[in-house]
């Protein structure tokens, strides 16, 4: 159900009642010599007053007391007084601060209200000076009655068209309003993806290359020290690595507007010396070579795309070889990295959040990603446009 009551900011409703106070002082007591009642003068300028203190708490109110005052006028058979300047006053804010009902009953209160005015200005003998209404001819009646019609439903469409032209302006604003923190929460969310996507990343490779070579470190501890201390120090330097990554994430979830700097194909071969000191034998083809102005989103594209195929080759691979393939055409860079699968091995089959951050990747930049996994090969297969890529 539609509330009556407007919430109005503390100040809002003190400041109309004191407008309408100084109304009513103003136009309340004009016209007591004009009827045979006068105390009815104060008492419309009063119910006006009243229709205009009320007006943006409610406009529904507003126009009904408005529409009793003015009823109880012509039923005393008054003329016009100033008070009734309030009308235009209710009227406006039916289409400005109302309701759609209201709004609609402010519309036909035009009209009916400048009928109503027609036609009882046409019965009282004080407007003309006759003393037979019926003596008058008909088409002079009509005329005069078409003119006050049309002059009343001016003056009311006008105050009702102001109100409804501020009805749009605020609901404009509003939907501006609206929109811009629509824009805000997507472009939070989108960049608080984008960490998790390069959380995701680098953890889970450093944590891959950090097990593969304790493993290693473990069961060549008794037999060779020293290759189990060569592995400790890839480890500790894997760790520092990756360390450092999570510190820049960090400090860009603390600092939104400094993006830290994003990795590179400059950085594809550390990537690689970190998998292949974790034992894995890692085969890459890459031809043609990058060219040196390859756009920033398709770089980092392709290291997170490629780190993340790698760490599960480590993580899910059958400890065979793994194959990278490269190509650096003009148009896109394709990539693929292949590689075998163990049966006793739980395999990334798509339903893993690094298959599914590495097609997140590919299509943020454009591109699209492919996994295929037949005779016990896992391959994912990414192309990347380089041309229109931000």
């Amino acid at each position: 159900m539609t509330p009556v009551l407007r919430r109005l900011e503390p100040h809002q409703l003190p400041v109309d009642i004191v407008l309408a106070a100084a109304f009513f002082a103003f136009a309340g007591f004009i016209g007591m010599n004009e009827t045979p009642w006068p105390f009815l003068a104060p008492v419309i300028g009063a119910i006006m007053s009243g229709a205009l203190a009320v007006r943006r708490l409610s406009p529904l109110i507003s126009l009904g007391v408005a529409w009793a005052g003015a009823l109880l006028q012509m039923a005393a058979g008054m003329p016009p007084l100033p008070s009734n300047i309030a009308i235009f006053g209710v009227l406006f804010v039916t289409a400005a601060y109302g309701t759609r009902l209201v709004m609609w009953l402010g519309l036909a209160s035009v009209g009916l209200g400048a009928l109503a005015i027609a036609v009882y200005m046409l019965l009282i003998d004080s407007l003309f000076g006759v003393s037979d209404p019926q003596g008058t001819p008909f088409p002079t009646l009509l005329l005069l009655g078409g003119l006050m019609f049309a002059t009343a439903s001016f003056g009311f469409a006008l105050a009702w068209t102001a109100g409804a032209l501020v009805r749009a302006t605020r609901r404009a604003r509003a939907n501006r309003e609206a929109q811009r923190r629509a824009e805000v929460e997507m472009q939070a969310e989108q960049e608080r993806g984008r960490i998790a996507r390069d959380m995701h990343d680098v953890v889970a490779h450093s944590l891959a290359v950090v097990i593969a070579q304790a493993d290693g470190a473990r069961y060549a501890a008794k037999a060779d020290p020293e290759v189990a201390a060569d592995a400790l120090g890839t480890i500790a330097q894997t760790a520092r690595s990756a360390l450092g990554d999570v510190r820049m994430l960090l400090a860009q979830l603390r600092h939104r507007e400094a993006d830290g700097p994003q990795p590179t194909v400059a950085d594809i071969d550390p990537l690689f010396a970190q998998v292949r000191a974790a034992g894995v034998d890692l085969r890459v083809d890459i031809d043609p070579a990058p060219p040196e102005d390859a756009p920033a989103a398709a770089q980092l594209a392709v290291f997170r795309i490629l780190q993340e195929a790698l760490t599960n080759a480590l993580r899910h691979g059958d400890d065979g070889s793994v194959d990278v393939a490269m190509s650096w055409q003009p148009a896109s860079v394709v990539l693929s990295v292949a590689n075998g699968v163990s049966p006793g091995r739980v395999s990334s089959d798509g339903g893993g959040h690094g298959i599914i951050g590495m097609r997140e990747r590919a299509q943020l930049a454009g591109g699209r990603l492919d996994i295929d996994r037949a005779d016990g090969r896992f391959a994912v297969r990414a192309e990347i446009p380089l041309r229109g890529a931000s």
